[in-house]
């Protein structure tokens, strides 16, 4: 048997922060097993790779990954382990193509996580995919600036857009007990923000309890002492309603922000994508969240390019960022992928021709997003320290309109400031993506 306690542990985690929930997760069961984890991946004689196999250019991420990191078997690598995402969908057309990497585990496998890589040991190579045993731990080796983390409340997804490749590679929707999930975040420590994620977290509860929980889950979160805040990410459109409307409104705890894909405004390719919603209902949920609760800012994502986009559909995509004024959002060129619906479509769009629509986006978006970031100069804001400034000439954090990684910062100055803690911060400037201010007690 191997002793496992003499070697070091390495992670890249790929892809989205429901992948980074999963890696933390096999990190304490490494951590509890009494092994060494590393930062420094040149160190480590077992290099695991979480990856994402979403988008073809998310499958090319992990493989070109694996191939760099093959590199360190030169020095005192002894085993490359591949997790997740790719593994789980495309195990046949990669095991034996890609030599680079000992052991094989699916998204739900990591469990097997020992056993597969004992029998890398002994000999050479192992393919544990799709071999299960991956029960729901609370354990985490948190990856996050530990004021802040996340936590997967349901894996899989039932929507069945047909873009999408998740329902193929994790399978239907399933939710997480409530009383799991609430030891998992007391598990956490003390967070000054929770991000709860999931393919839809507005479905939660549906499958496990018949019904939508998601605020009865988000209220027994925020009932907790240890966490600060909450935030909602990945909120399908057409399940917001009433109940979390106002949880959103009333819970002092909540922040007020929703990630909304929308994926288009317009209706004919809305029905093609397989979205339940039209663009009037898009402008009309909008126009309820703003009303009702003041202040809330909405971020987005959207699809440029699918199969029969016309220019004049890709236009009005453009006046309906401009009508609905939405905080900041995200645009991705169509990617056909085969197994999915629309891989079949006729009239699929020239890659050129997509990611000239994604840059026209952007440059919409960016007008947008500047207009609301001036509305801010002038103002105070409370804003949570994330850390300092690379180069040391000061602090950055985020306003409750931003979320990590996806948002956009706040830089200032102070004579102070400490990770995870709040400042009021007044705002001198803004771009279309960031704002820039100083504490009241700075001093130039």
């Amino acid at each position: 048997m191997t002793d496992f306690t003499r070697k070091k542990f390495g992670l890249i985690s790929l892809g989205c922060d429901k992948n980074r929930v999963d890696a933390e997760k096999l990190l304490a069961r490494i951590r509890d097993r009494g092994c060494e984890i590393t930062n420094d991946i040149s160190k480590a004689q077992v290099l695991i790779i979480n990856t994402c196999s979403f988008l073809a250019d998310a499958r090319k991420e992990a493989i070109d990954t694996i191939i760099e990191c093959a590199a360190y078997k030169h020095g005192g690598l002894e085993k490359i382990v591949v997790t997740g995402c790719l593994p789980q969908k495309f195990i046949g057309e990669i095991y034996d193509e890609l030599t680079e990497a000992d052991v094989f585990l699916g998204a739900y496998d990591y469990g097997r996580f020992f056993d597969a890589l004992e029998e890398a040991y002994e000999k050479g190579r192992s393919n544990f995919t799709h071999s299960g045993g991956d029960g729901f731990s609370c354990g985490r080796v948190v990856t996050t600036p530990l004021h802040y983390a996340y936590l997967k409340i349901a894996d899989g997804c039932d929507n069945r857009c047909t873009y999408c490749l998740i329902p193929a590679i994790r399978g239907r929707y399933h939710s997480y007990p409530v009383e799991k999930l609430v030891a998992e975040a007391e598990g956490l420590g003390d967070v000054a923000e929770l991000i709860l994620v999931a393919q839809d977290v507005t479905r939660y509860g549906t499958d496990l309890y018949g019904e939508r929980r998601l605020c009865a889950l988000v209220r027994a979160l925020t009932a907790l002492e240890n966490i600060g805040s909450v935030r909602l990410l990945y909120c399908y459109p057409e399940m917001i309603d009433d109940e979390l409307i106002a949880e959103l409104r009333d819970n002092p705890k909540v922040i007020k922000y929703l990630d909304i894909p929308l994926q288009h405004s317009e209706d004919r390719v809305l029905k093609l994508m397989n979205r339940r919603g039209t663009r009037k209902s898009y402008l009309e949920l909008i126009g309820r969240l703003r009303e009702e609760v003041p202040g809330i800012a909405i971020r987005s994502t959207f699809i440029c390019g699918f199969p029969t986009e016309t220019e004049e559909e890709s236009a009005a995509l453009a006046g309906f960022l401009r009508q609905a004024k939405l905080d900041n959002c995200g645009f991705f060129a169509y990617s056909r992928e085969e197994g999915t619906p629309a891989y079949r479509l006729k009239g699929q769009i020239a890659y050129a021709v997509k990611k000239r629509r994604v840059k026209n986006m952007y440059a919409v978006q960016r007008g947008v997003s500047l207009e609301r970031m001036n509305g801010y100069k002038g103002c105070v804001l409370r804003v949570l320290c994330d850390g300092i400034c690379d180069d040391g000439s000061g602090f950055y954090g985020r306003a409750y309109f931003s979320a990590p990684d996806i948002d956009g910062k706040v830089f200032f100055n102070a004579p102070f400031a400490e990770q995870g803690k709040y400042y009021n911060v007044y705002i001198d400037a803004a771009d279309s993506y960031n704002l820039y201010g100083r504490t009241e007690d700075y001093e130039e």
